[in-house]
């Protein structure tokens, strides 16, 4: 029970990271947009603007989501979850726990060679900043990693747990 104390405060560590960066990047796309208004007003641009708050949308929404996971804030559809006693709802929290982190794990496995891949080719976006594309993809594949870390240490919680295991306090 130790280990897993200790596994689950790494991974506290690495979602509240995830989520202080995701809201950097609200931050920095505020500031982008508004720099972007400003500078039209004198016949000006950055011209990156589409493109860096696309990356930033997309990185924030995969940093963010393991914190908003652990915090309980995701909505949860538990038509079928309702149905049983809070002391036998721990197989079906098993299951889809396991379930989802297979998918992200999955997932991860093919973004993982997509960034490779762009990495090794050297391909850049088509825009005039020429981004190197294995940057927003390695982003996005940090937040993978990291909802496959929270989703599997939620199912050893539960293994652990079992019928003790509350899906209302993660």
């Amino acid at each position: 029970m130790r280990a897993l104390n200790i596994l689950e405060r790494i991974s506290q560590l690495l979602n509240r990271v995830g989520a202080v960066i995701a809201v950097l990047l609200i931050i920095y796309m505020l500031g982008h947009i508004l720099l972007e208004i400003a500078l039209r007003l004198f016949g000006h641009s950055t011209f990156i603007l589409d493109e860096y708050i696309g990356y930033a949308v997309a990185t924030m929404s995969f940093l963010g989501l393991p914190y908003v996971l652990e915090k309980g804030g995701l909505i949860r559809v538990s038509l079928l979850l309702e149905r049983f006693p809070e002391t036998r709802r721990w197989p079906l929290e098993l299951f889809s726990s396991l379930v989802t982190a297979g998918c992200f794990v999955w997932l991860s496995t093919f973004w993982f060679q997509n960034v490779l891949r762009s990495y090794s080719r050297g391909t850049v976006s088509e825009t005039m900043a020429e981004t190197p594309i294995w940057l927003p993809e390695s982003a996005i594949l940090v937040g993978m990693w990291l909802i496959s870390i929270t989703l599997l240490v939620r199912a050893l919680k539960i293994m652990a747990l079992r019928s003790g295991y509350s899906s209302s306090v993660n």
